[in-house]
């Protein structure tokens, strides 16, 4: 095969990967796989530069900072839909329409009302050449270079001309995740994803556009070179055939009563859907009919959007209460005067932390606004501080966990305030017993989820200790638990006393502690107890433990409760053999930090390879750090590793540098 060809289904694969992951949301490879064949494209046009082609994959990643979008003319005027919030809207709009036609009866094509950010593509000979976005509905800003990043917009098509209308949005699962990186990062989060898609799509910087999880769904045909379909929903297929992503919700209808149970439909199933919608759209099937129906004002006759009840309200605090995470994670949580919102009733709302908090000003008995977008548990966006009472008193995150008595710290790197008692604390428990049994901790085979749930749910087993006092009764008496099945687990459990010392510090759960920092802790102390009796600073003299790993240690076993079930497990006959503390000769062995994805290897399988050839991966960056070696999506290590001027490895030169070692 030729270097042409193979670029040819090198662009195809990814393109048809791109769709499955993007649009049919079915996956059919790992981001492993995926990466290997986008970094083959990237390597052949690299070298072949001929081959490289406005419409290939790898033109998707944004290019250098605009200094300002131009203006587009759409061909078309994108234009607003009049609104409707009660069922008589409805009817009425329904009414309308019949007599406008002179018909008794009328089909409607019925989709989700998306809520992110009208765009308009327009393809020239089958390729993608311009995307603005509506701006006043005559003239839009110029985001052709933004929109080559949203891998769910084709690049290329078979139709010679085309304008297609469409929605670019954020799902839900990714603007919480990007909201979660913000606050990791101390910067500011986004109100909602409408605004995150609507933001990123305007960064004047299209790698920044790039790094967003961005979608689209398109909605509408504006202009084709040849129209040969009569209805709004034929118009969706064939986008859907040119390879389009359109929404799978839609569906035809008839007259008033087939919109409302429509509405009513969607409306029940909102809170599952994979992104936002505030309500549903009803257009006129026949485009010959639209035709006729026409445009009032600035709206066209033939279509009506029908909102759903507002997903944000305004009510009163009347406590604020603190819950403890699976994770020690302490969350203040605003008590409210019930209020009706997004087609609930609403009684609490998160403040995240107590930074979150205090940037919002939130007091007891403040006036609010809660918002509620199918989270479990809403939240407070904003108060109103004109309606604040007089003397409103602040609220302080307690010193004590509110559920196990155990001291609450707050490190100066994270945001949020912890339970120290992570192997006491009955909100930790299935987590500690979780992360005991894992197979790289005490690897007790057999302990899973649904096990640990019973064990905790009937008050059977508090903490990793009471694991080991178990019989057979007792677990032949759970659910799902015959006497095979319990005698594997006693006998696993039994295996699991004998352990090394880097397991048993690793299963101890013990914050900004993995694998590798156990393994160092475990060679430089040599046995459990003169660990647990160092102080602080002499943390800092084990490999690539800075600060905040030393604190974290240190506050764990300052905890009595921690101290208690380590004294337990060693009463129920826990045993590690003693670690030879023979030093290590200085300047041989090199430091590795792994961060973002290989795709040539797994992380474990090159920790795995440096590990043998005598060298260490640690799991934080510090100045300590010999080599970053940085894959694919590589993140805050990477960004350390430059800020420390240390040697950051591409894959490439990692693997020539494991040949060397």
């Amino acid at each position: 095969m030729n270097v042409e060809e193979r670029a040819r289904k090198l662009r195809a694969a990814i393109e048809q990967h791109n769709r499955l992951y993007y649009v049919e949301d079915t996956p059919e490879i790992t981001d492993a796989e995926y990466d290997a064949l986008f970094r083959e494209l990237q390597a052949l046009e690299a070298e072949h530069p001929e081959l490289r082609s406005a419409d290939s994959p790898t033109q998707r990643v944004g290019g250098a900072p605009l200094a300002e979008f131009g203006e587009v003319r759409h061909r078309t005027p994108m234009l607003s839909i009049s609104n409707a919030f009660e069922e008589e809207d409805v009817r009425a709009f329904d009414r309308r329409v019949c007599q406008a036609l002179g018909t008794e009866r009328v089909q409607y094509a019925t989709e989700p009302k998306l809520d992110g950010l009208a765009v308009s593509l327009v393809y020239r000979d089958g390729a993608f050449a311009q995307g603005a976005t509506r701006g006043d509905g005559t003239t839009g800003e110029d985001v052709t270079v933004n929109l080559r990043t949203v891998r769910s917009i084709p690049l290329a098509t078979k139709a010679k001309y085309l304008e297609v209308r469409g929605e670019v949005l954020m799902y839900r699962r990714d603007f919480d995740a990007l909201n979660k990186r913000q606050r990791e990062a101390g910067q500011k989060e986004y109100v909602n994803p409408r605004n995150a898609a609507a933001g990123a799509v305007r960064q004047l910087d299209s790698r920044i556009t790039a790094s967003r999880p961005l979608r689209f769904f398109a909605y509408a045909i504006a202009a084709a070179e040849r129209i040969d379909w009569q209805t709004q929903a034929q118009a969706l297929e064939r986008l859907e055939a040119l390879g389009f992503p359109v929404c799978k919700e839609r569906a035809v209808v008839e007259g008033a009563p087939g919109l409302l149970e429509y509405y009513r439909h969607i409306g029940g199933m909102r809170d599952e859907l994979p992104y936002a919608i505030d309500g549903v759209v009803y257009k006129v099937n026949r485009l010959d009919w639209q035709e006729r129906l026409g445009f009032v004002s600035r709206a066209p006759r033939f279509a009506l959007a029908h909102k759903y009840p507002a997903e944000e309200q305004t009510t009163q605090v009347l406590g604020i209460e603190v819950q403890v995470g699976r994770t020690g994670a302490l969350t203040p949580v605003a008590k409210l005067k019930p209020v009706f919102v997004g087609g609930v009733t609403v009684t609490n709302a998160t403040l995240h932390n107590e930074s979150e908090l205090r940037r919002k000003d939130v007091r007891i008995g403040d006036t609010v606004v809660v918002r509620r977008a199918g989270d479990v548990i809403p939240e407070v966006v904003s108060v109103k501080k004109e309606a604040r009472p007089r003397n409103a008193p602040l609220f302080h995150m307690p010193a004590k966990c509110p559920v196990c008595g155990s001291a609450v710290v707050k490190n100066e790197d994270e945001a949020v305030h912890r339970c120290s008692g992570g192997l006491y604390c009955p909100a930790q428990r299935k987590q500690a017993l979780l992360h005991f049994a894992s197979r790289r901790a005490m690897n007790i085979e057999g302990l899973g989820e649904r096990l640990v749930d019973q064990l905790v749910d009937r008050g059977l087993v508090g903490n990793p200790a009471e694991l080991y006092k178990l019989t057979a009764e007792t677990l032949q008496s759970l659910d799902r638990m015959g006497k095979k099945s319990a005698a594997n687990l006693l006998r696993e459990l039994e295996r699991s006393r004998k352990t090394s010392l880097e397991r048993l510090i690793y299963a101890l759960g013990i914050r900004n502690v993995g694998e590798s920092t156990a393994r160092d802790l475990a060679r430089h102390f040599g046995d459990l107890e003169p660990l647990a009796r160092a102080a602080e600073d002499e943390f800092l003299h084990v490999p690539d433990v800075g600060p905040i790993v030393a604190r974290s240690i240190r506050q764990f076993l300052d905890e009595p409760h921690n101290r208690q079930v380590i004294d337990e497990l060693v009463r129920r006959g826990v045993r590690w053999e003693k670690v030879s503390r023979a030093p290590r000769p200085a300047g041989q062995v090199k430091s590795f930090v792994l961060t973002g994805t290989l795709s040539g290897m797994t992380r474990d399988e090159a920790r795995a390879a440096i590990e043998a050839k005598g060298h260490k991966v640690a799991g934080s960056v510090s100045k300590k750090t010999d080599y970053v070696v940085a894959g694919e999506d590589a993140g805050a290590k990477l960004e350390r590793a430059r800020a420390l001027g240390l040697t950051v490895l591409e894959e490439k030169e990692f693997i020539e540098m494991l040949q060397n070692l």
